[in-house]
């Protein structure tokens, strides 16, 4: 397991606390394990407080109750259940309870290098961005995944350069971290509740002048993931140009939305 030394940065105050959600839907079978083994890295590579939340939304196959276990033997460990299905439902009620300095997330299969966070959450805490997020389509990062995932991203993700003018290189990477401030303004505006979350936060961030931090990672593609391909790249693309009119508006409102950004606050 890679390590990120803590001795080797600055900037780090021990009583900052740090919450990492997983949002789950139907993974007991693999829940316990990938909490392990995130307790273990977390302990070894994190120098300040954290702990990890589980976000179930709307399993079925006794995830709740493998939770409430792991909540039982680790006092770091919390659970949250949500009756209702969607990532991006999950981690706006995960994040919006937080009383966290810094929220993250990671998708429960880890498929995105651990040695990551450590670096998002430092870029928030010692080098002012207000939002970190991993990059599987940087020249740094290494992915392994199928040749039918790879082009699919890699289109969605310039659709959504050409369409909406952003500069983050990578709008769908399931691992992300967000300070307080930015996330307390930021949320309250997402309006997706499934996959587009992602995509809409760092769009909604980038417009309102929020600092992003692209953070290169190495990811590995699950062969057991629930994500169905060509249904969300669909549901991604309508919320794309549903935020293209969103900001259509605010560029023809007579206060525009410049003007509430983090930049313009006294």
């Amino acid at each position: 397991m890679p390590v990120y030394r803590p001795e080797r940065i600055g900037g780090w105050d021990p009583s900052l606390m740090v919450d990492v959600m997983i949002p789950v839907l139907n993974e007991a079978h693999v829940l316990a394990t990938s909490v392990a083994t995130l307790r273990q890295f977390l302990a070894q590579s994190l120098p300040c407080r954290w702990r990890i939340v589980i976000v179930d939304n709307g399993s079925t196959d006794g995830t709740d109750r493998v939770a409430r276990e792991l909540v039982a033997a680790h006092e770091d460990v919390r659970f949250l259940q949500l009756p209702q299905r969607g990532r991006g439902r999950a981690l706006r009620q995960a994040w919006s309870q937080s009383d966290a300095d810094v929220m993250c997330y990671t998708d429960v299969d880890l498929s995105t290098e651990l040695a990551a966070l450590p670096k998002m959450v430092h870029s928030i805490v010692a080098d002012g961005f207000d939002l970190s997020t991993g990059s599987r389509l940087l020249p740094e990062s290494r992915t392994t995944r199928s040749a039918k995932r790879e082009f699919i991203s890699r289109s969605y993700n310039l659709f959504v350069k050409a369409t909406l003018w952003t500069s983050f290189s990578d709008a769908q990477c399931g691992f992300k971290a967000i300070s307080r401030n930015a996330m307390a303004d930021l949320v309250p505006e997402v309006k997706d509740q499934s996959w587009f979350f992602d995509t809409e936060l760092l769009v909604l961030a980038e417009k309102r002048g929020y600092r992003i931090s692209d953070v290169p990672v190495e990811w590995i593609e699950d062969d057991d993931s629930r994500v169905k391909i060509v249904r969300t790249a669909w549901d991604d693309i309508k919320g794309v140009f549903r935020l293209r009119w969103k900001l259509w508006l605010e560029m023809l409102s007579p206060v525009p939305a410049r003007a509430l950004s983090k930049r313009s606050a006294p």
